[in-house]
């Protein structure tokens, strides 16, 4: 995606972000062979208002993407609103997993069976098993949370016996890239992953790669998911009141 479309999304509306952005997922899946059906849409709300989340359901979006629990919190409560399904997708903290596991439908950025464990034990009896995915650290960055491509099986099989979670599949964060050749070089390897994995695990069809300025690169390799933040709402305010060390 050129970095001229993401910068003029401030200067659309919400709706028209959204229609722009679908049609790029279509044209992108299917020159790539697919169906644009097999690609969805997460809009990552993280430090934006209630009302702009708002604004996106009303233009047809349902799946929204939060990093920071105690902000999702508080627009989870405050949009009760038929269909909407929230997606946490930061990193997580031991004492955040039980607000995760009872508010949350899915989770992309399992990293370790600790945490694994703990949103297992703490998922309410009254809901559906948690959607998870495990996340790959595609790029080894020190910042950046997620399991090595070699930690990955093993982690599934753990996963995979947790009663209370669903093995969706896998997610990664690349380092920023410019060039989309260089981008699918590094996705390759997880969509590869997934695929020799995926036979084994009944529920596990999800790729959640590709974000605003990668998301093209991400479906030409498999992706289902795409994350998409700043092409949707535009520039995102900063918040600073809520660290995400790991623990």
């Amino acid at each position: 995606m050129s970095r001229l479309f993401c910068y003029s999304a401030a200067m659309a509306s919400i709706a028209e972000n959204i229609s722009t952005i679908r049609e790029q997922i279509t044209k992108c899946a299917v020159a790539s062979g697919r169906s644009p059906d097999s690609v969805s849409l997460l809009a990552v709300s993280k430090t934006q208002s209630a009302e702009r989340v708002r604004e996106a359901f009303a233009a047809g979006q349902r799946d929204f993407g939060e990093n920071y629990v105690q902000e999702a919190l508080a627009k989870i409560a405050a949009l009760p609103l038929p269909g909407i399904c929230w997606h946490f997708i930061g990193p997580i903290q031991s004492n955040k997993t039980r607000e995760i596991a009872g508010n949350f439908a899915w989770v992309h950025s399992v990293d370790r069976l600790k945490i694994a464990q703990r949103l297992d034990a703490q998922r309410p009896v009254s809901m559906a098993p948690l959607n998870v995915c495990i996340q790959v650290n595609l790029s080894a960055e020190e910042t950046k949370s997620g399991t090595s491509l070699e930690e990955v099986e093993a982690l599934c099989a753990q996963i995979g016996q947790l009663k209370n979670l669903r093995l969706r599949g896998l997610m990664a964060i690349p380092a920023p890239c410019a060039d989309p050749v260089l981008q699918r070089e590094v996705f390759r390897p997880l969509a590869d992953l997934l695929n020799r994995l995926a036979p084994h695990y009944p529920h596990m069809d999800t790729l959640s790669i590709g974000m605003s300025d990668d998301f093209e690169s991400a479906i030409a390799e498999g992706s289902t998911i795409v994350r998409i933040g700043s092409a949707i709402f535009g520039p995102r305010a900063q918040i600073t009141s809520e660290p995400t060390p790991q623990q």
